[in-house]
């Protein structure tokens, strides 16, 4: 009996010792469905409200709450510290209203039994709206995605990077551009009558696969009724679909000229940054998260040779569409914290809100495994990131402005975290980042795009009744199958 007490005693210390521990996470996040960029200003719809919000309940239920499936070390699990978490965000509607749908679903509302301060008089006064708890997001410059990009169909001309406007306007050069453009006159004429009051039918062509798709899109989500709607048939909206993806991809990445990615490596960098800031401070800022619109998922997915995982990583993500960075450990965390050598990092990506379709784990960088040393992924992302001024106007070619007095002597420092040391040297100052955000932005699909003349008609109008528990997107053909 004692030596059958002896060997479940060494099982459970084995199982211990090997038990995963969550260091930190940072998140970049799609957001919620919106209204079509044809006609803005565009708005956060309520389907897409309840989407990020459903997918912040999803992170809570993974990362924060009590009982979570993966806590994260040190994290308070019901009243908000606000020191725990960097929340960013452009300076956009829909983005900084998803960003705030999201926290609401991470940290609910605490009640009166958490939510209530006793005053220096003896009385007690409950916070609002049964605790609700204030998170503020960062509008800063240096975000990914630049301001108000949801309101423009293009947005790499707004990127300041002169390398990466040349480069994806090289797409429209292309063979595979060219071709596909003759090849599918015919299917885009075809759509005319569904789009004839927003768009012309000069407009309505591959070159503009996208803005007609999110036009469509949108209104086979939102609208009860569509012009010629009996022309929008199942084989039709997959193909619309299929289009716009090729369209999208081919603006927001290209192996041969990877400064056409530049919002993804601009990202890139934050992520590191953000997950070295967690470990050198030792987890006392677990959770970083950022909204940003779709292009810098896509070039960042080109740049971490995702598409070796997955083709459907050169689709457009799907609304509320997130990606995770977990830290990990699988020493005994709560003793001392580990080393950088006992930290590892797992990329997870859920194509949707992460409610209805849960994080699954891929693996970067063309490797076979789905965890990676802390030191690999850092020497792995350094191989694209951008996070400095100096290697910023070197990449994009750029000599006036801010770059103007940018010298291309000394070593270029590093966009991100060093693995060996793991200090924080290679991190952006605020003045740097604020530049760099002032001319870097999420969305690599650039061009040219003409203004587009709304003519009424086709509206997509917001509807303002609740959305039921289980609501249907009818967002199907969208996004990224993953």
């Amino acid at each position: 009996m004692y030596a059958k007490k002896l060997l479940l005693l060494s099982s459970l210390a084995t199982l211990s010792a090997t038990q995963e521990t969550v260091l930190g996470v940072y998140i970049f996040h799609r957001h919620g469905d919106r209204t079509a960029k044809a006609l803005p200003p565009t708005i956060l719809t309520d389907l897409g409200y309840y989407q990020v919000y459903t997918s912040g309940d999803y992170y809570r239920n993974r990362y924060v709450d009590a009982n979570s499936s993966s806590p994260i070390l040190g994290i308070s699990p019901d009243l908000v510290k606000l020191t725990q978490l960097s929340v960013e965000a452009p300076s956009d509607t829909v983005l900084q209203n998803s960003a705030a749908g999201f926290l609401q679903g991470l940290y609910p509302p605490v009640g009166s039994a958490l939510g209530t301060q006793q005053l220096a008089n003896g009385s007690s006064v409950t916070a609002p709206l049964n605790g609700y708890q204030l998170i503020p997001v960062a509008t800063v410059s240096s975000a990914s995605t630049s301001a108000n990009a949801e309101n423009q169909a293009w947005l790499q001309g707004q990127s300041g990077c002169n390398n990466a406007i040349i480069s994806s306007n090289n797409y429209f050069s292309s063979a595979e551009y060219t071709q596909t453009l003759e090849s599918t006159k015919e299917f885009f004429q075809s759509l005319v009558p569904v789009v004839n009051r927003t768009f012309t039918s000069s407009y309505t062509t591959f070159k503009n696969a996208y803005s007609v798709y999110d036009l469509i899109n949108c209104a086979t989500i939102q609208n009860s009724t569509i012009p010629s709607s009996e022309l929008l048939t199942s084989p039709t909206l997959s193909e619309l679909h299929a289009l716009a993806n090729q369209h999208e991809f081919g603006l927001a990445y290209n192996s041969s000229e990877p400064i056409r990615a530049v919002a993804g490596a601009t990202l890139a960098s934050q992520i590191v940054q953000q997950l070295n800031k967690t470990i050198t401070g030792k987890s006392k800022q677990p959770i970083g998260i950022q909204f940003g619109a779709y292009a810098s998922f896509l070039s960042f997915f080109g740049l971490a040779q995702l598409p070796a995982a997955s083709v459907n990583f050169t689709g457009i993500v799907d609304y509320a569409a997130s990606m995770a960075f977990e830290l990990v450990t699988t020493v005994n965390a709560s003793a001392s914290y580990p080393a950088i050598d006992d930290i590892s990092i797992r990329f997870l990506f859920a194509n949707g809100s992460a409610a209805a379709a849960p994080l699954t784990a891929y693996p970067l960088f063309g490797q076979q495994e789905t965890t990676l040393p802390w030191s690999t992924f850092v020497d792995e992302m350094n191989k694209f990131a951008i996070g400095d001024q100096a290697k910023w106007c070197a990449a994009c070619g750029n000599s006036t402005g801010v770059c103007a007095s940018t010298t291309t002597t000394g070593s270029e420092s590093s966009s991100t975290a060093t693995s060996s040391s793991g200090s924080e040297s290679g991190s952006m100052s605020l003045a740097v980042a604020g530049v760099i955000g002032a001319f870097v932005t999420l969305a690599v699909i650039l061009g040219l795009e003409a203004l587009i003349l709304l003519a009424g008609g086709f509206r997509i109008a917001k509807k303002r009744s609740g959305v039921s528990s289980s609501p249907e997107t009818g967002n199907s053909s969208s996004g990224v199958k993953a």
